[in-house]
């Protein structure tokens, strides 16, 4: 460690970053951020490096990117193998745009189901009334 670089705890890098320490611990055990070791009182020690890859990780995550992608990419760097890592994050923000495509249609079609469910039953809905479903506390035959 140069004189010029300065380390911070867990606890710092979480503050700074914004993210779990929990979160922090799962990134390091993964190998997606290193430590420079431990302190003397037994504590993780990060760099400003560490500070750049929680962030990186982060606006990945915020693009949909899942962790297990992003331990991927990172493996697939540091065996230096395969294609060059912007055809590798392009690839990844794909397969994101595609789940949320999927996931976009799954939620257009519940929506429709809720907008024909209140069409049909409107004025059951509106007079609090549930016999439409069977509601055996409920009955609007024989009064």
């Amino acid at each position: 460690m140069s004189a010029q670089t300065q380390s911070m705890t867990i606890g710092e890098l979480s503050r700074r970053s914004g993210v779990s320490v929990k979160a922090l611990r799962e990134y390091t055990d993964l190998g997606l951020i290193y430590t420079l070791g431990r302190s003397p009182a037994g504590y993780r020690l990060y760099t400003d490096d560490a500070l750049w890859c929680v962030r990186f990780i982060g606006e990945l995550r915020g693009l949909g990117v899942t962790i297990a992608e992003i331990c991927h990419l990172v493996d697939a760097l540091d065996n230096d193998s395969g294609p060059p890592v912007g055809t590798r994050l392009a690839e990844l923000l794909r397969r994101s745009r595609q789940r949320l495509q999927r996931r976009i249609s799954e939620y257009t079609q519940i929506l429709d189901r809720i907008d024909e469910f209140e069409s049909e039953h409107r004025d059951h809905l509106a007079a609090d009334d549930l016999s439409w479903a069977g509601d055996p506390h409920r009955s609007t035959t024989g009064t």
